[in-house]
């Protein structure tokens, strides 16, 4: 999927940092219907799930005819894959949400999904209130989408989370529409919790410097994401922030393994705070370079004149501290280089994701890179 094959070798150097984990990711879907142009069918989903020998919670996409049909396919899917998928079921809070997400529980959900966006409903849609309430009465996870496209949403989270403890509340990509204040917060709210699939290196670090690590669940948004991108941008950032063994394995599978069973969460330890963070500035004129390179690409134009600066940043020489970090960023810049302009956004996914994992090397200059 996208620049798997590119990518596998960076996946498996920063798996090679990393205490022997286990993955478990909180964010996937399937689904051939999104108006964002995106597909993913099941056998896609694991075939990209198998190199990382990852599970993963899994839900529709967008379907705009509405969602049960979608539910069942999920479910389905789920209970024939042998333990590696678990299916969420997603809904509308304006189509009885509440009868819909009872009947898929039954029938083998064991989480549901909002995207407020997809959907455009608030966080005080009455729907909304009728699946904590649902969420609260099984001990269940919410996952919500908190990303772009929406107004911020955590002052409601807080209150429900607070309202319904033992309800999870789990906020997509990195909660990034909130994450400025929300983790002041949430020494208070040991229920609300952030998942890692978000493309800006710089959320990341502060994802992980601001936000207790028992709080944050690895996640990649695929097919919007890849496994082979998201190890490297969420662990690279995990381990230049100082995360243990113990809680990079809380991160990487053991904590969504107790929202899914439904037990008590464990207690990864405080937030690292910025001491972690820090900022080379040859790398950050890479990073500045890279970052605007996604974002010309995300608005349809072309990236290459912001990849070209990125990789003149790079030449620092070869006797440089930051030297074997340039010479990663740009072996991936020039990868992106190479690959075509696609006409469509799922077309230059394959490009962005090469350019979001050199943008996490050049965030993270104390983790090593591959000589």
């Amino acid at each position: 999927m996208h620049a798997d094959d590119l990518l596998a070798p960076w996946r498996e150097q920063t798996m090679g940092l990393l205490p022997s984990v286990a993955l478990f990711d909180a964010h996937t879907h399937i689904g051939v219907d999104d108006p964002d142009g995106f597909e993913c069918t099941a056998d896609e989903l694991l075939a990209t799930l198998a190199p990382t020998r990852s599970r993963a919670v899994v839900f529709p996409m967008h379907e705009p005819a509405g969602y049960p049909p979608a539910n069942d396919r999920v479910i389905a899917t789920a209970l024939a894959s042998d333990g590696v998928l678990v299916p969420f079921c997603r809904v509308d809070p304006h189509r009885a949400p509440a009868a819909e997400a009872r009947r898929c529980l039954d029938a083998g959900a064991r989480g549901i999904k909002l995207h407020p966006r997809a959907e455009n409903f608030g966080m005080l849609e009455p729907g909304v209130r009728e699946i904590a309430e649902l969420a609260d009465e099984r001990r269940l996870p919410i996952l919500i989408h908190a990303g772009r496209g929406i107004p911020a949403l955590g002052e409601h989270v807080l209150a429900y989370a607070t309202e319904f403890p033992r309800a999870r509340f789990i906020l997509a990509h990195a909660g990034v529409c909130d994450l400025a204040w929300i983790w002041r917060r949430l020494p208070d709210h040991p229920n609300v919790f952030f998942d890692t699939a978000w493309w800006s290196a710089p959320d990341q670090l502060a994802l992980f410097s601001l936000v207790p690590p028992g709080q944050i669940l690895y996640a990649t948004d695929i097919p919007f994401g890849t496994p082979q991108q998201g190890v490297v941008s969420t662990f690279r950032s995990a381990l230049q922030v100082g995360l243990s063994a113990h809680q990079l394995a809380g991160v990487a599978c053991g904590q969504l393994e107790r929202i899914i069973a439904g037990e008590d969460t464990v207690d990864l330890g405080p937030a690292r705070g910025l001491e972690g963070v820090r900022n080379d500035l040859l790398l950050a004129r890479a990073n500045y370079y890279l970052t605007c390179a996604v974002a010309t690409a995300l608005a349809g134009e072309s990236p290459f004149e912001f990849l070209d600066l990125a990789r003149l940043a790079c030449k620092v020489g070869d006797d440089a501290p930051q030297a074997a970090h340039c010479a990663a960023i740009a072996e991936l810049v020039e990868l992106a280089l190479a690959q075509p302009l696609g006409e469509t956004l799922s077309a230059r996914f394959k490009q962005i994701h090469l350019v979001v994992t050199a943008a996490a090397i050049a965030t993270t200059p104390d983790v090593p890179v591959a000589s």
